[in-house]
């Protein structure tokens, strides 16, 4: 699985960012510096997460370390994201979540999550 991860594109939502933070070893294939997309939201919610359970430290490691993978995402798939957490309702999609993973269907690249209401979705690399 170390190779597959290390050739394939991923949009790497915040609890994927956590978890590899946190030394999930199920990411340890993830741990890569190509291939990764996140969005400065999911950055911002790495972050405080981080600074509320390891410290500031953790927090500013984690930052600087993804800042690099930030994407931009134009007002098309930010509206397209609403449309599609409005058609999902029931599944209590964040915004932020719902905002990459289009963003990862469009570009045909994984979204990397472990977030139960994404585990059935086309296009998940799910990982606990």
């Amino acid at each position: 699985m170390a190779k597959a991860a290390e050739e394939k594109a991923f949009f790497y939502d915040t609890y994927a960012l956590f978890e590899i933070a946190k030394g999930n070893k199920n990411y340890s294939p993830y741990i890569t510096d190509r291939g990764i997309a996140i969005t400065r939201l999911n950055l911002m919610e790495l972050y405080y997460r981080l600074l509320v359970t390891s410290g500031i430290d953790a927090a500013e490691r984690y930052y600087d370390r993804y800042k690099e993978f930030c994407i931009y995402v134009d007002d098309a798939t930010i509206k397209r994201a609403m449309l599609f957490k409005a058609q999902n309702k029931g599944r209590d999609l964040s915004y932020v979540d719902c905002v990459g993973y289009i963003f990862a269907v469009e570009k045909g690249i994984r979204f990397l999550t472990g977030d139960m209401q994404f585990k059935d979705m086309e296009g998940v690399e799910f990982v606990k």
